[in-house]
């Protein structure tokens, strides 16, 4: 009895007592460094970590832990996940330091260990062109010259060189095309594609010169298992409109210290109708093979290699005066990484990589008559390069350094061979490209430093840019008598992020990139490469130009929402554009004239992108986004050329039958676009809106099953940057309504 009434007075004194916090500690997982002004919320508590990096709150069953920090993102825990680090008595984070600076990521293929939700596109890994894929974003554009092949981006009125693509941070391409139906979006394989980050402005320059922004594909990281285990994926499916098939796979093979794997994908496809029922010649086929090895060289050390063969065959551009005919491409890449995980050194990588290009377009596919001519152009582009890069970390700061090197060349002679006329029976050779040559070597620094709830950034490159001429034409240097020239372009960039109360954030960001011309703008010879059919001469006394361009940040995160705005303003110097030179005579007697790439002294950008999500009721979840630039040439005071009009998207999408079932349906609306630039032959774009809708079901584990529409009411658009059909007046008018059908077998 005696025992009875003791463990009643102990139990009443435990119920009288004051409830006992529970505390944990938040630590950097390479570094082990406390976390310091991390915000959390837990059952309508919140708070701070303070210099221990610690927490403490009240324990409740079953509620969830919301954590964010400005340097390590917004992430959370479940109840069963807050009981282990009760247990344990740390929460381990990296951190994420570019998802700071004005970046879009579009997730392709999620870690294994995070749920298949809307983010990964079964689609997106049969995509044949990166280009379509970065589509997604409300912010970014193509250029067409084909119907179905060659998207060319354009984010916020910059394009091409002005863009800097690259693989992992280093590997790129150079379009072999002087009209680039191969842009370097083409030659990135989609089904190996983890994300592509989209880093906006002259703010990220650690992976090349950023000018307009750096779009960085980040492939499918390699994955090491405890025992010997067997994976792989088959993907197909079919599209109504066009006749499209699709078919991606995948079979690896992984171990404690190694993993190899073997990829590939096909498509291939026939003309199309768009929505007023007319026929768009769309004929191609694109083929990607290659593999993968990661070899854990030991517990400190990754090497990882990889070999990509890209083909095309016969594929239409009703744009262009030829079509694609063969496209043959090897990238090769070598990266090693090693964690030191010193007192402040932490990490080296290093990468290597080369990307070979063969390309051969003609015009004997293409319905002439009478046939004039017969006209060829097979053309290389070859580019070699590597990086290297440190990683030190200290108390409240990391510090980047590294240096790169990239070199380009192109080789192409245009064969013209006259059937009718007074020249028939004549052949004429253009040089092209004039077997041009551009290196680029950078050093590169980036030094962040973050306290509390503030992060600061600053950043700075210096490139070497030296160009030449192997093979100069005689028409060329009749203009320029000075074909080489060596620049040295100093970029650099600040900034920094405050989170505020109320989970708002706010950046301001302020850069300065600076870059050269490119291999087009300097020495093309007498080519019709843009948005008209006047030939253009490249210009190798070219000045830099130079992006000077501020951006503003807003951001709001809770749990259920996500709102984040950008506001940017860019105001550019010694903007390399083109103007009509009637001195010049055209190579091609049926061409209106040449242009010739010059300097404009000035220009001005400015625009926003809004995005905002946020969990509905139901498993419901919907997204809005927009985005909206505005360019002006202020030398001539009229519109810049190749802006798109503002883009409002909308999608509301669902999760049920535990994250199994994912039905979508989509809203794009595009007003129409009346600025234009009448010195380009440009003209007024009308404005329409599509309706997509489409359903996901994982019948099981491995199996998913897809189905949907695209342009579910047979809208008949185009958009601003469509290029109009070679002779017409007519621009390539997008598909109509288009059925498709799709099945996944994943094994993990």
């Amino acid at each position: 009895m005696k025992s009875l009434y003791t463990f009643l007075f102990l139990l009443g004194a435990v119920l009288l007592l004051p409830a006992q916090q529970s505390t944990i500690q938040l630590l950097d997982r390479s570094t082990n460094l406390p976390i310091e002004g991390a915000t959390f919320e837990y059952a309508q508590q919140k708070g701070l970590s303070d210099a221990q990096g610690a927490i403490s709150f009240l324990f409740a069953e079953g509620e969830t832990l919301h954590l964010s920090h400005v340097t390590y993102g917004s992430w959370s825990l479940n109840a069963k996940q807050v009981q282990s680090a009760l247990r344990e008595g740390v929460i381990l984070r990296d951190e994420l330091w570019t998802n700071l600076q004005p970046v879009t990521i579009i997730a392709l293929r999620p870690k294994s260990d995070e749920k298949q939700t809307l983010d990964l596109d079964y689609r997106d890994k049969m995509a044949h062109d990166a280009g379509a894929i970065l589509t997604q974003t409300a912010g970014i554009g193509v250029i067409r010259k084909s119907g179905s092949y060659g998207f060319d981006p354009v984010l916020r009125g910059f394009k091409y060189d002005q863009l800097n693509i690259v693989i992992n941070g280093a590997q790129c391409a150079s379009a072999a095309c002087p009209n680039r139906m191969d842009p370097p979006a083409s030659q990135v394989a989609p089904n190996m594609t983890e994300r592509i980050e989209i880093l906006k402005g002259p703010h990220s320059l650690r992976y090349g010169s950023s000018f307009g922004a750096t779009i960085n594909v980040i492939p499918v990281s390699p994955r090491f298992s405890e025992k010997k285990d067997l994976y792989g994926r088959l993907s197909g499916q079919y599209e109504s409109n066009g006749g499209v098939l699709r078919s991606e796979g995948l079979l690896g093979m992984s171990g404690k210290r190694y993993d190899a794997g073997l990829f590939a994908s096909w498509s291939q496809g026939n003309d199309y109708k768009d929505g007023d029922g007319m026929t768009v010649p769309a004929d191609f086929l694109r083929g990607s093979f290659g593999a993968n090895l990661g070899l854990k060289l030991s517990n400190q050390q990754l090497l990882t290699l990889s070999a990509t063969r890209n083909l095309a065959r016969d594929t239409d551009f009703p744009a262009l005066q030829m079509d694609l005919r063969t496209d043959d491409t090897w990238l090769f890449n070598a990266r090693h990484e090693l964690n030191i995980d010193q007192e402040h050194l932490q990490s080296w990588s290093t990468t290597a990589f080369a990307t070979l290009v063969n390309h051969l377009m003609d015009n004997l596919l293409k319905p002439l008559d009478p046939r004039m001519l017969n006209a060829s152009n097979d053309a290389k582009t070859r580019t070699y390069g590597g990086r290297t890069e440190g990683l030190w970390k200290f108390n409240t700061s990391s510090l980047y350094l590294g240096a790169d090197f990239r070199m380009e060349s192109a080789e192409g002679v245009r064969v013209r061979e006259f059937l009718l006329g007074p020249n028939a029976g004549k052949t004429f050779y253009d040089n092209a490209w004039q077997s041009s040559t551009i290196s680029r070597t950078g050093l590169f620094g980036e030094y962040q430093w973050h306290r509390n709830s503030l992060l600061f950034v600053l950043s700075g490159r210096v490139e070497l840019n030296d160009a030449r001429i192997a093979d100069a034409a005689a028409e060329f240097t009749t203009v320029y008598p000075e074909t080489d020239a060596t620049q040295i372009n100093p970029s650099f960039s600040l900034g920094g992020i405050k989170n505020l109360e109320n989970d708002l954030s706010l950046g301001l960001w302020l850069g300065r990139g600076q870059r050269s011309g490119s291999i087009t703008e300097r020495y093309i010879n007498y080519f019709p490469v843009g948005q008209d059919p006047y030939e253009l001469l490249g210009n190798p006394q070219l000045h830099p130009e130079v992006n000077n361009q501020a951006d503003l940040t807003f951001a709001f995160r809770r749990s259920n929402t996500s709102i984040n705005i950008d506001l940017f303003a860019s105001y550019m110097q010694d903007y390399i554009s083109s103007v009509i030179d009637t001195t010049l005579t055209p190579r091609i007697p049926s061409s209106p004239g040449v242009r010739r790439y010059v300097n404009i002294g000035q220009a001005f950008k400015t625009g926003f992108e809004v995005s905002w999500s946020q969990k509905l009721f139901a498993g419901l979840h919907h997204h809005l986004s927009a985005a909206y630039t505005y360019g002006q040439d202020l030398e001539r005071d009229e519109p810049l050329p190749e802006i798109p009009p503002l883009d409002f998207r909308y999608s509301l999408s669902g999760s049920y039958l535990k994250d199994r079932l994912h039905p979508e349906a989509t809203l794009r609306h595009v007003l129409m676009q009346g600025r234009i630039s009448t010195e380009y032959g440009e003209t007024k774009t009308p404005a329409f809106t599509l309706i997509d809708l489409q359903v996901d079901y994982q019948v099981l584990g491995f199996l998913n099953l897809r189905a949907g529409v695209q342009n579910l009411l047979d809208t008949a658009y185009y958009e601003h940057l469509n290029r109009s059909v070679s002779g017409m007046a007519r621009p390539i008018y997008a598909p109509g309504r288009n059925w498709f059908v799709g099945v996944t077998v994943d094994f993990r």
